[in-house]
């Protein structure tokens, strides 16, 4: 049994309903699961403070205690209890440790998934009417990203240019982070294994699952996707995914990752069970056009918004298989690339006309309201959009990474609530024609510095320090055939995969000190 309700982000298997609760109960899981993401951002808060000498351990108490929480999220309680138990944890790590100095700033606070990145930690109202019109639990953030951006503004003009704003647990953030450089951070060299499956088709994409440190996945030219375990030795393909008709451009994880989307040049939308390779659904485009990308609504997984060739974006419910009404929106071109930020109210798009659009989506509706619009080059393909709330730990700086073929990766700043773009600085790849990405490493709030990873079309993966501004490259790794589209962490940067034209995955493992 499965079911769908409009609010969860992801299905609701009858496994996980507990026993005696039945299904009522289960249909709070979402309620519940906010509360106890506010337990996690408690510890979360407090765990700069323990053991200082031993940031190992806090980071495994951390881990530990957001895999209970996970579990325990599953059962449903009562929730008046469990707003209770939050406040008296916090009043008794405040008796422990201390006040916070920025408690007073916010009431609760919630981390959106499992990861300890802290970057996605975002305001929860309790005020109900916060909630979406169908019930959902929507995160609000008390502080817009205006108000953020200047308060930024008004640090940087007394500071270095290029340096981020400081907070007060900036020196807590080091501690954890072992005090190493950031070129020991990523320190990536020996390659761990080689996928070669796809041979002679591009892989445009691949994505570790989320929370995960063992499962790959990727989509090829060759009509096919791969999911692979890294767990095995050695690494192994666990399942390929065919029923395409044609190059699959784009691909998604669901947030629970039992669940993957793609999108193909057949013009079809396939939504596929990532345990045994079956093809749940297929959608298909009414105008028969090439579909390009595809992304999960960070908040609401039942809905994916797509593009394709036609320049149209648009909203659709994957339980359903049915288009959104209001759910769509026209660009000036091809739409290649697109992202949401971390709560999902802003969602970004690139077509190949070089510009790119925001967009306001309603968590209640699923309607898109076009806000902003950025060229950034005229006529210059928007490969690829990676959205970003916390730049590093040091400071909440929204940002948006973008490849748009002009021979550089390029770092925006989000300067307010519609999602409008300021440049804040490049870094120099060989980028002319090749749909390449590139991410935000996943760890950097737990580093000291801040870093991004991006291919590039001289067949090799670059590391770039976003706080430099001379010498940013803080590793380069070369060992591909050509042109590096796509690159992915896995959860605790151990592992590091890229995959180039040729249809080469290379998993790169970390160095160990």
């Amino acid at each position: 049994m499965e079911i769908w309700p409009c609010g969860n982000p992801n299905p609701i298997k009858g496994s996980d309903i507990c026993p005696g609760r039945g299904v009522l109960s289960t249909l709070n899981v979402c309620g519940m699961a906010a509360v106890w993401q506010q337990v996690l951002a408690v510890d979360a808060r407090y765990n700069a403070y323990r053991t200082p000498t031993f940031p190992q351990f806090r980071t495994q108490y951390i881990r530990r205690r957001s895999q209970l929480l996970r579990e325990n999220a599953k059962c449903g309680f009562e929730p008046g209890l469990r707003r209770r138990y939050v406040r008296l944890r916090s009043q008794l790590l405040g008796l422990r440790y201390g006040p916070l100095s920025e408690q007073s700033s916010f009431r609760a606070s919630s981390v959106r998934s499992s990861r300890t990145t802290l970057d996605r930690m975002e305001d929860f109202e309790e005020d109900p009417r916060a909630q979406g019109a169908r019930g959902h639990r929507r995160s609000v953030s008390r502080g817009s990203y205006q108000l953020q951006a200047q308060m930024n503004r008004a640090v940087y003009d007394e500071r270095p240019s290029g340096a981020l704003v400081p907070t007060s647990v900036a020196e807590a953030s080091r501690a954890m982070a072992g005090d190493t450089t950031l070129s020991e951070n990523y320190a990536f060299a020996g390659m761990h294994h080689i996928f070669d499956q796809h041979v002679d088709a591009a892989v445009p994409r691949l994505q570790f699952a989320n929370d995960d440190k063992h499962l790959l996945a990727c989509c090829s030219l060759d009509s096919t996707l791969s999911i692979m375990t890294l767990f095995s030795s050695p690494p192994s393909v666990k399942v390929i995914l065919k029923g395409h008709a044609g190059p699959v451009t784009d691909f998604a994880w669901s947030l629970s990752n039992d669940v993957i989307v793609s999108t193909s040049k057949d013009g079809t939308l396939r939504i596929w069970n990532t345990g045994d390779g079956r093809c749940i659904r297929e959608v298909r485009d009414p105008e028969a056009s090439e579909l390009l990308c595809c992304t999960f609504q960070p908040m609401n997984n039942n809905l994916t918004v797509v593009g394709n060739s036609k320049h149209l974006l648009q909203v659709v419910n994957i339980s359903t298989g049915k288009k959104v009404k209001g759910g769509s929106s026209k660009l000036t071109g091809r739409v290649l690339s697109m992202s949401f930020d971390a709560p999902g109210r802003i969602l970004w798009a690139g077509d190949d006309r070089g510009s790119i659009f925001s967009f306001l989506f309603d968590m209640a509706t699923g309607k898109l309201t076009k806000a902003k619009r950025l060229v950034v080059s005229e006529g210059s393909s928007i490969c690829s959009i990676s959205a970003r709330s916390w730049i590093s730990r040091e400071a909440r700086d929204p940002s948006l990474l973008i490849n748009a073929c002009v021979n550089k990766l390029l770092l925006y700043r989000v300067v307010d609530n519609e999602g409008t773009l300021q440049l804040k600085t490049s870094f120099p790849i060989k980028h002319g024609s090749q749909p390449l990405h590139s991410i935000f490493c996943p760890l950097m709030s737990f580093r000291q510095g801040a870093c991004v990873v991006t291919g590039s079309e001289d067949a090799c993966v670059y590391f770039f320090d976003v706080e430099r501004n001379t010498k940013a490259i803080v590793n380069k790794l070369q060992g591909h055939g050509g042109p590096v589209l796509d690159v992915s962490f896995n959860c605790d940067e151990s592992l590091l995969a890229s995959a180039d034209s040729t249809g080469m995955v290379i998993i790169w493992r970390r160095e160990q000190k």
